[in-house]
């Protein structure tokens, strides 16, 4: 029979930092995402900022109805991201339902969990950014129906902003608007874009529009902001960073003014 092998403590207990990360990012996103996690560990997450997701329950297809039903899930599924933990920012990722639902309803039920962290939806960060490139008059590019796209041209239209053309994809299944290739993403942008507005919103956290946004600016001599890139921006300068990605497109040059949101 072997010798059991000798365990030993060690004499003094190891020495700890505040935190792994300096900075935390939560996501909630959709159970059936699979857009937002991808484009955050690439636009986000660094030695510095930790990116850590909880996922809601969620049913397609995606109506107004199925995405207000989100909206009680809210605060379990924040509380669930590092419990008891602070969080320096919480993003909610999904575009049509932080409009029917509302941003400022998302953020409170986000901070009933998580009361210090600053709250980010994918249109709040998409105005913020529209505003922060001088953007008044728009043209939007949604994977959605009909039905699901009015309330966010009349949110849009709520806050100011002209609408110059409005195209809708007509997909119901947030599966298939992740499965768009990019570069059926570019020429749909490209038809999308009235000549006479000042930048393109491609709505959808599970498009993956982020990844092309230089591309569409390019062919399009334009700005554009996607949900995923806006929220991402908001999220980077919300936690100190604010070096400029000139190459990942013009808003990631910019810095984030004023009071947020």
């Amino acid at each position: 029979m072997e010798k059991p092998v000798a365990l030993s403590l060690a004499r003094r207990v190891p020495r700890l930092d505040d935190r792994p990360l300096e900075k935390r990012v939560g996501l909630v996103i959709l159970a059936t995402d699979h857009t937002t996690e991808v484009d955050f560990q690439r636009l986000v997450a660094s030695d510095r900022i930790g990116v850590y997701v909880a996922r809601i329950p969620y049913a397609n297809p995606v109506t107004p109805d199925n995405l207000r039903a989100m909206q009680p899930s809210l605060t379990a599924a924040a509380s669930l991201i590092l419990p008891d933990e602070a969080l320096d920012v919480v993003m909610y990722s999904c575009t049509s339902a932080s409009v029917v639902i509302g941003d400022e309803e998302v953020a409170a039920a986000i901070k009933a969990a998580k009361p210090e962290a600053a709250v980010v939806t994918p249109t709040a960060a998409a105005v913020k950014g529209l505003r922060t490139l001088g953007a008044r008059r728009l043209s939007v590019l949604t994977p959605y129906t009909i039905e699901t796209s009015q309330p966010m041209a009349d949110y849009f239209a709520a806050l100011g902003f002209t609408i110059d053309r409005f195209t809708c994809l007509g997909l119901t299944d947030d599966r298939e608007m992740a499965r768009i290739t990019p570069k059926e993403i570019v020429a749909f942008a490209k038809e999308a874009m009235a000549p006479q507005s000042e930048a393109l919103f491609i709505s959808c956290t599970a498009v993956r529009a982020a990844g092309v946004i230089a591309d569409i600016e390019a062919a399009i001599g334009k700005p554009v902001v996607s949900s995923n890139y806006a929220t991402a921006w908001a999220c980077l300068r919300l936690c100190g960073d604010n070096s400029a990605r000139p190459e990942l497109g013009r808003l990631m040059a910019l810095p984030l003014s004023g009071e947020w949101p």
